[in-house]
């Protein structure tokens, strides 16, 4: 049994998530852990609200909420909303806990005491009208590079480059939309990163493996024109963690809080200290999943994350790992996500175009969705969302596929042999054959979900099930019943006993269908098939069983064009 860290990136607080956010982290970081779990490894698998810096301000001001209502409000709808989409962490945390201020503020000391921290004066934009510096989100305007009108302070939402506020062209304020806007000297703190470059290079390059979307993120940060550069780990803002070196007061720094990227990283060890004292636990059964001095050592850390922050994971929280001198667990695997795009558009959290996680609950059960996010899976490059495609894949995976050999078998059972598993007969030469068969496809369906290949793990799982539709087809137990009831018994018992394999290998995926799978047969035997022939003969003849509800129903044309025209404008 391994002991496996699992983190996805924080979402930010700022409203509801659409589903290119939730496929980029959150959902294919749930899969890996339940397969984890299923293998019989121990799983912390940890998230938390990112609730910090100008999007958590904003947000909070346009509903007229102060900004700490608001936060506790909208965590417990994201909380909720994982729920629905049956993201299995282990904790769900705040990135405004306590444990996350003193643990940033701990590491804002260590690194200080190493040389790490500068004190640097730089000129920033004031906006009279506002009566307060602009931290880099709060400023809009024209990217340089792409000509999107809509970029911020910090980076371009549609080229990803990386941005100064002073870079964009025609800047306003985000808040009133003033641009009679000034510069003006402050002071703030930077985290020497440019120190750990050869360090990081060095870690970098030990680790193997990697995606290439990861580590060639990565490398062109780190080598591309001047190189690694010092960023500011503070902003002039009201909400967020004081600047503070330890417990001790930052002469200077009154008034300041550090930048949401600084923090945001730091949440993953707090929420799992947060979990600690959530269960009752000690400070060691957490750090023993964090100090590689208490235990960490062997674990594998592991985490799930949109392209757009892998710098801040592969470099910055790195190098504030590494910059403590103290032991802490740094990530053994980064699988890095492109994205998903939105029928001939983007996704945009602040547009409002696509459709969110709590429409998406409201039109189907979450295991629609689950299948079609990770079956297409933007790992080598984006992909895009369709109502087309996801009406197809539903229609013929879920329904035809899965759901149909599930009716089938059932009914027929029910229909010939009673709500009970038929005994008689004896396995000949095709159903060795599909032994085998199945034995081939499930070892490569491990061996994809253990590298993490969501999309190759789909097509495997897939091709699990057209397997039994197959077998199904060939043995035609209907035909066979007439003439040789015991053989027709034998076939049934093997089907049966299929439902709940599938129902094991496809709760990753579709937890709610595999419940079901399982409920229908009575059945609490989640054992994964390391024997393909015990698992086929798992349910003895005579175990009871029910004909379960209709698994997935088909998306109808007129459903599908009627959800296209709905979510074809931007969200209110």
């Amino acid at each position: 049994m391994a002991r496996i860290l699992i983190t996805s990136a924080l979402p930010y607080i700022n409203g509801i998530k659409h589903l290119g956010n939730l496929v980029g982290s959150q959902l294919p970081a749930d899969l890996y852990a339940r397969y984890c779990r299923a293998r019989g490894h121990e799983v912390m698998f940890i998230c938390a609200t990112d609730e910090h810096g100008t999007p958590a301000e904003l947000a909070a001001a346009k509903t007229g909420e102060p900004v700490a209502d608001y936060c506790a409000r909208m965590h417990q709808v994201q909380t909720d909303l994982a729920h629905g989409f049956r993201l299995s962490f282990d904790h769900y945390g705040r990135s405004s806990s306590p444990q996350n201020h003193r643990l940033t503020q701990h590491f804002a000391g260590r690194l200080r005491a190493a040389g790490l921290i500068a004190e640097v004066s730089e000129k920033q934009v004031y906006s009279p009208a506002d009566g307060r510096f602009l931290p880099d989100r709060y400023i809009e305007g024209t990217c340089p590079n792409c000509g999107y009108e809509r970029a911020r302070g910090d980076q371009c939402e549609n080229c990803t480059k990386q941005l100064d506020p002073t870079d964009l062209i025609n800047p306003r304020s985000a808040i009133s939309g003033a641009t009679d806007l000034e510069v003006r000297e402050t002071k703030h703190l930077y985290l020497r990163q440019s120190l750990m470059r050869d360090q990081l290079d060095r870690w970098l390059d030990s680790q193997t493996g990697w995606p290439i979307l990861t580590t060639s993120i990565a490398k062109k940060w780190l080598h591309d024109g001047d190189g690694l550069r010092d960023r500011g780990i503070t902003r002039d803002l009201d909400w967020g963690i004081p600047v503070k070196d330890g417990e001790n007061d930052w002469p200077g720094m009154e008034g300041k809080v550090f930048y949401v990227w600084f923090d945001a990283p730091i949440e993953y060890i707090a929420a799992t200290a947060e979990w600690a004292e959530a269960q009752g636990k000690d400070d060691a059964a957490w750090r023993r999943w964090w100090r590689t001095d208490e235990g960490a050592d062997d674990v594998r850390y592991v985490q799930f994350m949109g392209k757009d922050n892998v710098p801040f994971h592969t470099l910055s929280f790195p190098a504030t790992l590494m910059g403590s001198g103290e032991p802490w667990k740094l990530v053994d695997y980064i699988k890095s996500f492109n994205y998903l795009n939105y029928d001939g558009g983007q996704f945009s959290t602040s547009q409002g175009r696509g459709v969110f996680m709590d429409q998406a609950l409201d039109l189907l059960p979450s295991d629609y969705w689950r299948w079609w996010l990770l079956s297409h899976a933007p790992e080598s490059n984006d992909s895009e969302f369709t109502w087309e495609n996801f009406q197809a894949s539903v229609n013929k995976d879920l329904a035809d596929v899965l759901g149909n050999f599930v009716s089938r078998v059932t009914k027929f059972c029910r229909s010939k042999f009673d709500e009970a598993v038929p005994e008689g007969g004896t396995w000949g030469d095709r159903e060795k054959a599909l032994e085998q068969a199945l034995a081939t496809r499930i070892a490569a369906y491990d061996r994809q979900m253990a590298a993490m290949e969501i999309r190759k793990s789909a097509a495997e799982l897939r091709a699990i099930w057209v397997l039994g539709n197959e077998y199904l087809q060939e043995a035609a137990p209907w035909a066979t019943f007439k003439t040789d009831p015991e053989a027709a018994a034998m076939q049934v018992r093997l089907a049966l006993n299929l439902i709940r394999l599938y129902a094991v290998l496809s709760r990753p995926f579709i937890p709610d269908a595999a419940w079901s799978m399982m409920a229908a047969l009575e059945s609490e035997d989640w054992t994964w098939p390391e024997d393909v022939r015990a698992a086929l003969t798992t349910l003895p003849a005579g175990h009871a069983f029910t004909v379960p509800e209709v698994l997935f129903a088909k998306i109808t044309d007129d459903a599908r064009e009627d959800w296209a025209a709905r979510f074809a404008g931007a969200r209110d």
